[in-house]
């Protein structure tokens, strides 16, 4: 299945610059390792937004149904800005009520 209106998706800037590109945050600085090898940093944020935003035509697997709404898997993969490629899983939430996808995180597929 592929997710609704994913012309509308939402990723938010400070999800990437601060959490998944960011070298201090206490979580996202593990996913950062990743993403710094594939040449991104907290500047290349945008870069980022649009390589997963390519994701979104992949199709979707309904992973967890929270109290806040759907969860759903992306797999695929991505090329940085330095060329290098990753498999990556990205999470996107649905939120009960709301018809349009928004970014939650992305780590390596292993």
């Amino acid at each position: 299945m592929r997710l609704p209106n994913t012309d509308k998706a939402i990723i938010s800037r400070e999800k990437l610059e601060n959490y998944l590109l960011s070298p201090v945050h206490p979580i996202g600085r593990y996913k950062a390792v990743i993403f710094r090898s594939l040449g991104y940093t907290q500047d290349d944020w945008e870069v980022l937004d649009s390589n997963l935003r390519e994701l979104l035509g992949q199709d979707a697997k309904a992973s967890e149904e929270t109290a806040y709404g759907k969860k759903y898997e992306i797999r695929g993969s991505i090329i940085g800005p330095n060329g290098h490629s990753a498999a990556i899983i990205t999470v996107w939430v649905i939120l009960h009520g709301e018809e349009v996808a928004r970014f939650v995180t992305a780590y390596p597929e292993e």
